[in-house]
Order: C-alpha cells, then structure tokens, then sequence
C-alpha cells in the first residue's frame, strides 16, 4: 500500500501525474519514472535479479535486455582491452 499525508492512495497514476504537475518538470510517466529507477539500481551495481524482483519482472532475461547494458561491468572488458593498446602504443 501507498500513502500519501496519512492516508492511502487511491490511484498512483494521478497521484504521479499531480506531482509532475506540481513540479513544473513537464510531461514525464510512470514508465520512464520506472525506467528511470531501475537504470539508477543496475547503475548502482545492484544485482539484475533484484532489480528484475523489484520491478516485478517475471523473467530476469527481460531485466538483462532491457537494462543489462546500464550495468557497471558491462563493457568492462571491452574498456580494459582499449587501456592496454594505448599503454602498449606508448611505450
């Protein structure tokens, strides 16, 4: 349950839409507020299955699709190789 001053919310959406209103930040979505969250989890270093936990996410292949790229050790690899041939090119 969500509560707002004491009290539960009664729908989410327009409880989300009155305070980007109120905030003046323009046209924003629960979506990409979901989105958004998440992106900032996996960017954390939280593990993909949380994440996948926390969003409700049945399936941890679609959380790995969709924000395994936002992941810190993703290109990992990728950026070691690149340190070594510029390393070795100045040598």
């Amino acid at each position: 349950m969500v509560e707002y001053a004491g009290g539960p919310v009664k729908s989410i959406r327009k409880g989300i839409g009155g305070a980007v209103t109120r905030s003046r930040i323009g046209h924003l979505t629960i979506h990409e507020i979901r989105h958004t969250a998440a992106v900032h989890l996996v960017s954390a270093g939280i593990p993909i299955e949380k994440v996948a936990q926390y969003l409700g996410h049945s399936n941890t292949a679609v959380t790995y699709r969709v924000y395994g790229r936002y992941r810190p050790q993703h290109m990992q690899d990728a950026a070691e190789v690149l340190d070594f041939m510029r390393l070795q090119d100045h040598s």
